[in-house]
């Protein structure tokens, strides 16, 4: 009997013991550790030093380049917009329609992204989509309207701003950006809010270019008259912006300096105030060259009309339409900013130059 309790008891005290160990919490472990001694309690010696971490290589996903027509040398439309206002003009859209071109165009898979960007050649949209540029031309108070209510300064949400920046909150996936082409003496009309209207303006992914001095009609100029009307704009923009980079000219009227003084709205100076713009933009037309593309030209580049009247042109409208039955026709994105992906065909349409150091890759249809 006693040799019977003594067995038990043994038995019980193990029992115990096993549960203890089960119950005892086990302390965490992350990545770096596993590379360690798990009994090492102290810093190692310099004889000994530990195991460096390993990178863990995150695979990135493959792209069906047939399923998604890639072709990263098709066509960008540059967005030409004037004024938002109250009734729908040639050169103005009403806040409604407005909301309903951004709304469209997300809907057909098209992604905001800014004109320094498309410059740059590095255009970041998801694979299957579309990149598009928002411009504006003139500065005027119904693209950046700033209001008062309750005592409190907001802005005008039926502004051009007012709506986009709307429209970032509800689709922020559709991007961000556009450029405001101004002049002076007043950009936006409110002279006291210039400063504020700027700094938010870049510090939201907007850019400002210029649009001359007084929207002088460069084509009557003479040569140092069109680097002052260029030269001041700069000037003035920097007054409110320090150092800002004035990086792109819209033609007011869309007519360029003749002849021999076109190079003087590339580049040029007026009583030491220095330009350069690396891009030069017309008046509505038709849609650009992406920027691989051997007749992709900064100096002359195209945009498009953002209207819906008849008016004898082709507007954006038009444009989503021959897109949608010629989807070959428009850029779209392979989701890879490293690697420019076109079908076979197009290879002879890449300008070699401009590909860089990115990754050209061809596929059949």
């Amino acid at each position: 009997m006693i040799k019977f309790k003594a067995k038990f008891a043994l038995i019980f005290m193990l029992i115990i013991v096993l549960i203890l160990g089960a119950c005892t919490p086990q302390t965490g472990v992350n990545v770096t550790t596993l590379t360690k001694n798990p009994d090492q309690t102290q810093q190692p010696s310099e004889e000994k030093k530990p195991e460096e971490d390993k990178e863990i290589e995150i695979p990135v996903p493959q792209v069906d380049y047939q399923a998604i027509k890639a072709n990263e040398n098709g066509q960008v439309m540059l967005l030409m917009y004037h004024g938002i206002s109250n009734k729908e003009d040639e050169w103005v859209r009403t806040p409604d329609n407005f909301r309903k071109d951004l709304e469209v165009l997300y809907q057909q898979g098209y992604r905001l992204i800014t004109l320094k960007d498309y410059l740059d050649n590095n255009i970041k949209v998801e694979a299957g989509y579309t990149p598009v540029v928002i411009t504006f031309d003139d500065g005027l108070q119904n693209q950046f309207n700033i209001i008062e209510e309750n005592g409190e300064k907001k802005i005008d949400p039926d502004c051009a701003v007012g709506i986009m920046e709307e429209f970032k909150k509800k689709h922020p996936d559709f991007g961000q950006g556009g450029t405001f082409f101004v002049y002076y003496s007043v950009p936006f009309r409110q002279k006291e809010l210039i400063k504020e209207k700027y700094d938010f303006l870049i510090n939201n992914g907007y850019e400002i270019g210029n649009h001359t001095y007084t929207h002088e009609n460069l084509g009557k100029e003479s040569a140092e008259g069109v680097q002052k009307a260029l030269a001041l704009n700069v000037k003035y923009t920097q007054e409110y912006l320090p150092g800002y980079d004035v990086f792109a000219l819209a033609l007011p009227y869309g007519i360029a300096p003749k002849d021999e003084k076109f190079q003087y709205a590339v580049t040029g100076e007026y009583e030491g105030i220095k330009y350069n713009n690396r891009a030069i933009l017309r008046v509505g037309s038709n849609p650009a060259p992406a920027p691989n593309h051997v007749k992709y030209d900064t100096t002359r580049l195209p945009r498009v009309r953002a209207s819906e009247l008849n008016t004898g042109g082709v507007g954006m409208y038009d444009y989503l339409a021959s897109f949608e039955k010629h989807p070959d026709k428009k850029y779209i994105s392979d989701g890879n900013p490293d690697t420019i992906v076109i079908p076979e065909e197009e290879k002879e349409n890449i300008s070699n130059d401009r590909v860089g150091d990115k990754q050209l890759i061809t596929y059949k249809k």
